[in-house]
């Protein structure tokens, strides 16, 4: 595979003369190079440093598993065969998710939690692979390993820590995570490759005719999903490799498989270990929507396979509104109940799914109980979107509903036993940080199912962030059920960032917490919320050890109409202003939209969090120089009933001219020397700065989309579809604006980008337009990548890129013409 570039004008005159941070001469990079590049020292150290391992406490909270994790992959390996059907991105080879898609897992250590040695898991030499999970009694722990035919299940037995293979190389992960255990931990429910499969279809015989849609007034809009299905080819390729044949494998015993082979969604043993609830696409499929909209059956069978209840024949859901809080007709979000036997629970909308109708109430939630030959039963009306329940025992549960216009959410405390109604709890925006109360604490009960832990008075444990202006710190508290107060039990302590991961006894005052500060690296730890006494559980060591002098620091500062922004400033280790004066400057941010002007304004310090970059962060740029000012506040507010982006340019060139002015006057900026840049979204910001003002040398935009009429129902939190708001559309969009473009701009892209509005097609015309007239642009497409780039050469190339880019127009460049 070889990596393209393209250059125009001055960009690739001036590359041969371009020095890198250390002095030495840039490469040259003239169109059609098919080398990758390195980037310089000490970034290259960093990416090939070995990465912290992952961890994950058992369910009875007594033993803790480190997983060794892979570091970022090969091209070669990213070039493996990959299939895009229906939304969904899969590797033909093993029939599991496409290696842009997977971060694979390459050793395994369990470690008691009360003390003794750690103990290594013997697995096969270049072992790697996936979904590691516990148990319900945590006495085993389960995972798919990638083999050259296929993934197998393997169990790791806690006590001896002995790993074995559980399945021959048949388990299918196309549609979701191909496994689960069983409620009484006896043996596991997987998805399996039908016996007897065969070779794919052949697909590459000559088209016997063209491909036909046809529409005749029904109105379909949907959003510019990724990956869908195009021909009778696709369709015969997804039923190939998506049908699974569920098969009950136990942990001693023969295999045995439940029902026919069929494309399954989602299939869930309820709690009581007796019923299966499963949702099976069904034809005719659909060239515009992904497989989570196909026509779909919701049935529940028992261990068997026989149907006992069906709960919804769902059609083609290809004509939703593409307003946020529109949803389809028909029951939706069908689940078990996680503190009943085997209930079923779902959604419907009581206003068809569409917001635009009047109506009191928007859902309701229902529920029914085995043997479900009762009617339903009501368990809340609400009068905005459902949002998910939080079970807890047979007398209390948390029922979340929001709605998007507004942002607003509501909590509401329901009664199982004595179904109906509900009292509310709160109420809130829900963006908000500073009074946000958290959520509930949740457990597994002896089924594995997530239920809420209570302090031993019978109050709710909640868990929250604790944002603050002084930064974030994690606090656990009990919730009164009865008169809705919330009473702090524990909170990090200044100047540090730690949060509780599990608890070691009943009254929960042992628990296992993760711990940061500004300096310390991420560790599990014991901690005595009573006494305070902590014991340490891991010691994993700073990984970029070459970053640990870089500051950093909150900025605030004021748009113009008075809107409270910030900003966390990063600067080189060991600059001194006083001696060196103001630094180039990039500015790397993401636009974000809001209801309410005080919320977009709340500030959060991040001094007590460690941070370093990974991939292909923009702060390994704090290595070459660079001051960084990350993700200052660029706010697009709605206000009296207007829509934010109909003054978006207005606003987000505010924004930025706020930003600018509070990095100059500190003084570790010139206002000559500074560059924005951003990724998705941030790349789309970043083209519309550089056309619609004159604040910055250049840009650096990757994975963007820049013509909104290639999104024409809807982007980001945009709602309206293009014949609804034209003229936002076109001035929102930097391709209407591109003969402004007189800044120099690097565009990157994936070439198989999956991101929803984002198609390689949106910098490949950008580019073209610029080229087209007279811009200073260069457009680097990278192979096999998706929206966010995995390969160590791409990730490596793109730093290059970026580094080299900024040399040559930002630190190195000549001072800025004057202004006529």
């Amino acid at each position: 595979m070889m990596m393209r570039v393209r250059g125009s004008g001055l960009a690739l005159a001036a590359v041969l003369l371009a020095t890198t941070a250390s002095g030495a001469l840039a490469q040259s990079a003239a169109p059609g190079q098919t080398t990758y590049q390195q980037p310089p020292s000490p970034i290259a150290d960093i990416l090939d440093a070995k990465p912290t391992p992952s961890s994950m406490l058992s369910p009875d909270r007594k033993t803790l598993v480190l997983m060794d994790r892979s570091n970022l992959p090969s091209i070669q390996a990213l070039a493996e065969p990959m299939l895009r059907l229906a939304g969904s991105r899969i590797n033909p080879r093993n029939n599991g998710p496409a290696e842009s898609r997977v971060s694979w897992l390459t050793g395994l250590t369990l470690q008691a939690v009360d003390g003794g040695q750690p103990r290594v898991v013997a697995l096969p030499a270049g072992a790697r692979f996936t979904g590691a999970r516990f148990s319900p009694d945590a006495k085993h722990l389960a995972f798919v390993m990638d083999r050259p035919t296929g993934l197998e299940l393997w169990v790791v037995d806690v006590a001896s820590a002995q790993a074995r293979k559980l399945t021959e190389p048949v388990v299918n992960m196309t549609g979701g995570a191909g496994y689960d255990w069983l409620p009484d931990s006896s043996g596991l429910l997987v998805e399996a490759v039908p016996a007897g499969r065969g070779a794919a279809p052949d697909v590459t015989a000559a088209p016997t005719g063209p491909n036909i849609e046809e529409t005749a007034g029904r109105a379909a809009p949907v959003r510019t999903y990724q990956d869908l299905l195009s021909n009778p080819g696709d369709e015969a390729l997804f039923d190939h490799y998506f049908t699974s044949q569920l098969t009950l494998v136990p942990l001693n015993g023969r295999a045995r498989t439940i029902g026919a082979p069929a494309v399954y969604l989602d299939s869930a043993v309820s709690p009581d270990g007796r019923y299966i609830l499963h949702e099976i696409a069904k034809r005719p499929y659909s060239y515009a929507v992904p497989a989570g909209l196909f026509p779909t059956e919701i049935v529940v069978t028992d261990m068997a396979g026989r149907v006992v209840r069906t709960v919804a024949d769902l059609p083609l859901r290809d004509d939703v509104p593409t307003a946020f809080d529109a949803v389809a007709p028909g029951p939706r979000s069908v689940g078990w109940r996680a503190d009943a036997p085997a209930t079923l629970t779902w959604v419907e909308a009581l206003d068809g799914g569409d917001i635009r109708r009047e109506a009191e109430f928007r859902d309701r939630v229902f529920m029914q109980a085995a043997p479900f030959t009762a009617e339903p039963v009501k368990l809340i009306d609400l009068k905005e979107r459902y949002a998910g329940i939080v079970w807890g025992k047979d007398d209390l549960a948390v029922v979340n509903s929001r709605w998007f216009n507004t942002r607003h959410e509501s909590r509401f405390l329901v009664d199982p036993s004595n179904p109906g109604a509900g009292r509310l709890l709160l109420e809130r925006n829900y963006q908000a940080r500073y009074d946000n109360p958290g959520q509930p604490v949740t457990q597994p009960n002896a089924a594995g199912r997530p239920v809420i832990r209570f302090t031993p008075d019978g109050k709710i444990l909640m868990q929250g962030a604790g944002a603050t202006p002084q930064g974030e710190f994690p606090f656990l508290a009990a919730l009164d059920p009865a008169t809705g107060r919330s009473e702090r039990l524990w909170t990090s302590a200044q100047g540090d960032y730690e949060f509780v991961v599990g608890f070691l006894d009943a009254d929960g005052r042992r628990v296992v917490t993760q711990r940061e500060t500004r300096l310390d690296p991420p560790n599990l730890q014991i901690r005595d919320l009573t006494t305070g006494q902590t014991t340490a559980l891991t010691n994993f060591p700073d990984p970029a050890p070459q970053l640990a002098g870089a500051t950093r620091q909150l900025v605030t500062y004021e748009r113009a109409d008075g809107v409270k922004l910030s900003g966390t400033l990063y600067l080189p280790a060991g600059y001194d202003k006083d001696r060196e004066g103001p630094l180039p400057m990039l500015m790397w941010a993401y636009p974000a939209e809001f209801t309410d002007a005080a919320v977009a304004g709340q500030t959060v310090d991040v001094q007590n969090r460690f941070v370093r970059p990974g991939g292909s962060s923009h702060l390994f740029l704090l290595t070459q120089g660079y001051a960084i000012f990350d993700n200052p506040s660029m706010p697009i507010i709605g206000k009296d009933g207007a829509e934010p982006n109909d003054t978006y340019v207005q606003q987000l060139v505010a924004d930025a001219q706020a930003a600018v002015d509070a990095v100059v006057g500190m003084g570790v900026a010139d206002r000559d020397r500074i560059a924005v840049g951003g990724h998705s979204y941030g790349a789309f910001m970043t083209a519309n700065l550089l056309v619609h003002s004159d604040l910055f040398r250049t840009g650096i935009a990757r994975s963007g989309a820049y013509n909104r009429t290639l999104t024409p129902f809807g982007f980001q939190s945009e709602q309206r579809n293009y014949w609804e708001a034209t003229e936002v559309y076109t001035e929102m969009s930097p391709f209407t604006y591109a003969d402004r473009m007189n800044e120099p701009i690097l565009l990157i892209h994936g070439e198989a980008d999956d991101n929803s509005g984002t198609f390689p097609v949106q910098s490949e015309r950008f580019y073209a337009a610029l080229k087209g007239l007279g811009a200073t642009a260069r457009y680097v497409t990278l192979p096999l990548e998706a929206h966010g780039y995995r390969a160590r050469e791409s990730v490596g190339h793109t730093l290059w890129e970026m580094t080299r880019w900024l040399d040559l127009y930002v630190k190195n460049a000549p001072p800025k013409p004057a202004a006529n």
